[in-house]
This record gives structure tokens, sequence and C-alpha cells, in this order.
């Protein structure tokens, strides 16, 4: 029999609950530790239609990399978005757990998957906040280098690896070939990575006054989405439990896409 316990350590051995930033929530937000699964289903977010494709496809447990509370609940009812969620969850018999930011900074977690779906070589982490239980660096940020090249190509290449509808960059006047990425909203890194002597940025979630100071920073900065950037990780998820717990069917949300849309002209 597999428990919700057993699928805690597997994925709490790979990344530890220390490697989270003090802000952050995770871990079983939702649910009962000694509760059997047979099924799970994996998503990045714990959306509406996420908890209601769990429920039609039998899922006991639901795993996501974004953490379905933030703030201190301080009711359970139908008049807030949490407490919608965490009453079906509740009433549906089906537990909600997460890794966020352990899994943004975990070896081969969310920025080594990033840094590797994008073809980087000699992939480091910068600034690293630690070392793990087999002596291996973990940190937030990835650098590593790839063949140089002009910023428009690199760019096309972002767009297809990560499947982008298309990117939004600032120019910084350089060529492609040292490249740090922070899956998510990592742009307030900007300033290390470029004093880090990385000539371009991946990231999500650049606002615009970012554009403008990486441009006259000269650091070429670009925005791939927030889901795009993030969401490959989702595989390594279901690769630990189907290597740790075999017996476990682990399944993939097939309703949980990106939510912006670019609109056409008119």
């Amino acid at each position: 029999m597999t428990t919700v316990h057993d699928i805690y350590e597997a994925l709490f051995t790979f990344a530890p609950e220390y490697m989270k930033e003090d802000w952050d929530n995770v871990g079983l937000l939702c649910g009962r530790m000694d509760a059997e699964v047979t099924r799970v289903l994996v998503a990045l977010d714990p959306a509406d239609r996420v908890l209601h494709e769990a429920r039609q496809c039998g899922a006991q447990l639901v795993i996501t990399h974004h953490p379905l509370i933030f703030s201190p609940v301080k009711s359970v009812n139908d008049q807030t978005d949490a407490g919608r969620k965490l009453l079906y969850l509740v009433e549906n018999g089906i537990a909600a757990m997460n890794l966020h930011t352990n899994l943004d900074c975990a070896p081969g977690g969310v920025n080594d998957t990033l840094a590797q779906t994008l073809g980087l070589s000699d992939v480091r982490v910068l600034e690293p906040a630690g070392v793990d239980a087999q002596g291996r660096e973990y940190g937030l940020i990835r650098t590593g280098t790839v063949f140089e090249q002009p910023l428009a190509d690199f760019c096309a290449q972002v767009s297809a690896r990560l499947d982008c509808p298309g990117v939004r960059m600032a120019d910084g006047g350089r060529q492609v070939t040292r490249v740090a990425v922070g899956g998510g909203s990592c742009a307030g890194e900007m300033e290390k990575v470029a004093a880090a002597g990385c000539d371009t940025f991946v990231t999500a979630d650049v606002k615009y006054h970012q554009f403008l100071q990486a441009a006259e920073m000269g650091l070429n900065l670009i925005d791939a989405g927030h889901f795009e950037t993030e969401n490959p990780v989702c595989a390594v998820i279901e690769r630990i439990l189907r290597e740790k717990l075999p017996l476990l069917t682990v399944l993939r949300s097939e309703s949980h896409k990106d939510p912006t849309q670019f609109a056409p002209k008119c």
C-alpha cells in the first residue's frame, strides 16, 4: 500500500523543505499522511479545473508546484477561493501537496530542468544557498553557456523549446553566450546575473522598468512566461514517483494550460 507519507518522503528527499524560502508554504496542505493513494495527478497549479480533473480521474492526491495556500486561512467556507478549493478537496477525499521554492532551488529541480531544456552547458548555481546531503550546491538561479549567437536566434530557440506563443525581451546589445535562467518571477535577480558576467537572462513576470533597466545595463532580458519556464519540472515529479513508487499510477493534468493568451491583432 502506498500512502501520502510515502509520496511525501520520495519528493521531499529530492527537494527538502529546508531549501525553500522563509516566506513560502510547501508540503501536505490538505489531507492525511496515512491515507492510501493509488493514483496521483500532477500539475503546475491547484486550479479549479485541476481539482475537478482529479475527482474525475479518481486521483486521491494532487501534486502541484504552486501552493494551494499562501496566506493564513482564517476560515474554510465557500466565500473565498482557497476555502472553496479546500472544501472541494475534503468533501471528495482528495489530498493536496506542493513543492515550490524548494523545488526551484533543488539540484535537478525547476531551474536545472529549465537550463537543460534550453540546452545550456556547464550549468552552475549562482550564489549557492548551501549544500545538500550529497554535497551538491543548491540555490535559485542557474548559469550556463550556449554557442555564441544573435539574440533573435536564441529567442526563437527559447520559444520552440518551451512551446511559448512568443517571448518578450529587452535587447542589451550583446550576442548570447553566457545565460542565466530563473523559472517564474526571478527578474529581481538580474543585477546579480549581470555581475556574474552573464549577457542574457531568461525568466518571467518581468515588469516594464526591469526591461528598461536591463537594456541600459547591457543585459539581454527574456520573459518566456511563468507557466512555460516552470511547467517542464512536472515531468521530473512524475519520473521520481514512477521510479520510487512503481505501484502508483501517475497522471499529468490534461486540463491545465497557461491561463495567459495572445489575442490576435484586429
